[in-house]
């Protein structure tokens, strides 16, 4: 009888290798993204002074909560391989007609019907463009954000830049939504609400497994009987009356609609905690995980830099490096193959 010989170096080498290669690939990048989060609150627990406090940590989810709400409706695009520069625009607009609205005295519900009105119009004429002009969404949603943030400083904002809450019944009540409920911020809850509306669409629907076929493969998609052009106009009128909701839960906050936010780099944010929990750019990808992931990472990482007085520069450099990191790790993660570059991508 012959004795097994022990593994070679290389062959011990190749194998070592082989496991860690396939430990690596088990975990998803929400996975990733959640234990760096936890990494960073550990470290910044213990070098932070008041990082590790209850106030603290309410404060850090109260302050990711709106872009948590937008990159929900981000990920409803991006997941069917599109993509929405002016959902921010669209959400400021919606918010101050609202505001509007009740400044002249109507009720609540008709005030913010009329937002809700003029989101679902911007999300209509992003999807119309997209799906039947054939404009690329980077292109054609840009535009549209321009045009938006124009049209809105003459019509809507009458050469200002900000509108004020009235104090109107409606208004009053409306304010409510800023408060907090058992020490919560209420824009908290109505984030982890909408990602609970949203995770449900999205895996128990018939419409939300097509938005992921539409992403993974859209001429696939077509070949197989689904209606692309109407549910890419779907995609963005979700996209953009779920930022309606978020533009609302800021404006209770605030107590006014900000039209430089347009201007601001909320957009940039929205993206880098969509792409970064792990909603691929290539489409077909993601879930409302991903963005809970991405949403705490980037709070944990924003709240520590403002406890360490960092400035605003520097604080646009870390999220300049993390949103590029995350890209080459969502290129590593899911390569862009043949076929999906000669789909435009």
């Amino acid at each position: 009888m012959t004795a097994s010989r022990p593994l070679e170096p290389a062959s011990r080498a190749a194998s070592l290798g082989s496991s860690r290669a396939g430990w690596s690939h088990r975990l998803s990048q929400e996975q990733i993204v959640l234990g760096v989060a936890i990494l960073l609150v550990v470290i910044f627990s213990i070098t932070l002074h008041g990082f590790a406090t209850f106030g603290n940590a309410i404060a850090l989810l109260n302050s990711v909560a709106v872009v948590g709400i937008l990159s929900l409706g981000a990920a409803i695009v991006i997941i069917g391989r599109g993509l929405d520069l002016s959902q921010v625009a669209s959400m400021v607009v919606g918010a101050a007609v609202a505001a509007l609205m009740m400044s002249k005295g109507l009720a609540l519900g008709w005030a913010l019907l009329g937002g809700l009105t003029i989101t679902t119009l911007i999300g209509l004429v992003n999807g119309i463009v997209i799906a039947f002009v054939e404009v690329p969404a980077l292109f054609a949603t840009l535009a549209t954000n321009l045009l938006i943030l124009g049209l809105a400083r003459i019509v809507v904002f009458s050469g200002d830049f900000r509108i004020y809450l009235p104090k109107t019944e409606a208004a009053t009540a409306f304010r409510a939504l800023g408060r907090d409920v058992g020490g919560i911020p209420i824009p908290v809850l109505v984030f982890l609400g909408m990602a609970l509306l949203v995770h449900l669409f999205l895996s128990r629907t018939r419409i939300g497994r097509l938005i992921y076929a539409h992403g993974d493969n859209p001429q696939a998609a077509r070949e197989s009987g689904i209606a692309v052009r109407p549910l890419t106009i779907v995609e963005y009128v979700l996209c953009a009356d779920i930022g309606f909701i978020a533009g609302l839960v800021l404006m209770a906050s605030l107590g006014d609609a900000d039209a430089q936010i347009i201007t601001g780099p909320m957009i940039f944010d929205v993206i880098l905690v969509t792409v970064l929990g792990g909603v691929s750019l290539v489409g077909g990808r993601g879930s409302v995980y991903c963005v809970l992931a991405g949403s705490l990472l980037i709070g944990v990482i924003l709240n520590g830099m403002t406890l360490m007085n960092l400035n605003n520069d520097i604080q646009n450099i870390v999220r300049g490096l993390v949103l590029l990191g995350a890209i080459v790790l969502d290129n590593r993660l899911h390569p862009r193959d043949e076929e999906t570059a000669r789909q435009g991508e």
